[in-house]
C-alpha cells in the first residue's frame, strides 16, 4: 500500500506556491504521493490555483513523491495541449507524474461551454486519452475522431516514463462504464455517489471494483486501485487499522482526503493550518 494526499486546489493559501510548500512537507513527512484536485470553478467566488502551474511548482519543490491531478476533466482540455504539458511535467519531475482522467462534473463544465451529456463526455474522454497517449510515443501521429482531431504531430521528447505516463481513470461506483474504461489503462480512482467529502466507498465496495476490473484485464497485469478517506493524524495505529481493511480489499493506494471542509475542519478552525497539521503528522502506517 502506498499513501498519498488528495487536496483541493482552491481556497486561501492554496495557490501554486502554497501547494508546493505543502507537497514538500508531505514528502518530508513520509507520504508517497501528493495529488491536487482539478477544478476551475466551484460556483462561488473563491481563489483558485491553476492546475498546470501548481503541478510545475510541486514538481520543482519535491524530489521523490509521485504527483498529479485527481481528476482532470479531459473534455474541457485540448488533448494535444494536455499531452505536451504532461510530457514537460514528467521531465521536470524526473518521471514522477501520474495523469488522471474523468468526464467531469456537468455543472462546472456547462459554465465553461461544455454542455454535452455524460455519454458524449465519455466518448470525448476516450478520444482524448487515445490522442494523449498516441502523442506520448514520440512518433508522428494523426487522429480523426468525432470530437478531436490532430494531424501530423510529432511530440519530442517522449515522456521519461515508458511505455507511458501512468493513466488513472475516475468514475462513480456502481456505474459500470467508467470502470470498463479504467480497466484499459493503469489505475482507477473510484468515487462514491454524491461526490461530497463525506461520501466514501467502503472496503466492500473496493473489493467489488477490484473483481470487476480483474475480469477485464490480463492476469497479474499491474494496476493501481485508489481508496480515499480520512484517518486520525493523532492516532496512527487506528488509522493503520482503517487502511488495512482497504488494502485487504485490493486497494494499492490510500489517498488521505485533505480539504477545508468537515469532517477535516470544524467551524472556527483555521482550515489551512489544520490541513497542514494532518499532512505533517504523516501517513497512517501504524
Amino acid at each position: 500500500m502506498k499513501y498519498g494526499i488528495s487536496i483541493i486546489n482552491f481556497g486561501s493559501g492554496l495557490d501554486a506556491r502554497g501547494l508546493a510548500d505543502l507537497a514538500r512537507e508531505a514528502e518530508q513527512a513520509g507520504w508517497d504521493g501528493f495529488f491536487i484536485w482539478d477544478h476551475m470553478s466551484m460556483g462561488w467566488p473563491i481563489p483558485f490555483a491553476d492546475v498546470t502551474v501548481a503541478l510545475a511548482a510541486i514538481a520543482l519543490a519535491t524530489g521523490r513523491i509521485r504527483f498529479g491531478a485527481l481528476m482532470t476533466p479531459l473534455p474541457r482540455r485540448h488533448p494535444a495541449k494536455f499531452a505536451r504539458e504532461a510530457i514537460e511535467l514528467d521531465h521536470l519531475s524526473g518521471g514522477r507524474l501520474t495523469v488522471g482522467g474523468v468526464i467531469g462534473v456537468g455543472e462546472e463544465l456547462a459554465s465553461l461551454g461544455v454542455e454535452a451529456s455524460a455519454r458524449v463526455r465519455g466518448e470525448m474522454l476516450d478520444e482524448a486519452l487515445d490522442i494523449i497517449t498516441g502523442l506520448w510515443r514520440g512518433e508522428p501521429f494523426s487522429y480523426e475522431g468525432e470530437y478531436f482531431r490532430v494531424r501530423d504531430l510529432h511530440f519530442l521528447p517522449a515522456p521519461c516514463q515508458q511505455p507511458r505516463i501512468p493513466v488513472w481513470v475516475g468514475g462513480t461506483w456502481p456505474n459500470r462504464k467508467p470502470f470498463e474504461r479504467a480497466a484499459r489503462w493503469d489505475g482507477v480512482f473510484p468515487m462514491a455517489p454524491g461526490g461530497g467529502p463525506e461520501d466514501l466507498l467502503s472496503p466492500e465496495d473496493i473489493a467489488e471494483i477490484v473483481a470487476f476490473i480483474r475480469e477485464r484485464r490480463e492476469p497479474d497485469a499491474p494496476f493501481d486501485v485508489v481508496a480515499t478517506g480520512h484517518t486520525p493524524g493523532d492516532d496512527p495505529a487506528r488509522g493503520a487499522e482503517l487502511v488495512a481493511e482497504y488494502a485487504d480489499a485490493g486497494a494499492t493506494w490510500w489517498m488521505e482526503s485533505i480539504h477545508g471542509l468537515p469532517p477535516v475542519v470544524q467551524p472556527g478552525e483555521d482550515a489551512l493550518e489544520r490541513m497542514r497539521a494532518r499532512i505533517v503528522a504523516g501517513p497512517p502506517r501504524g
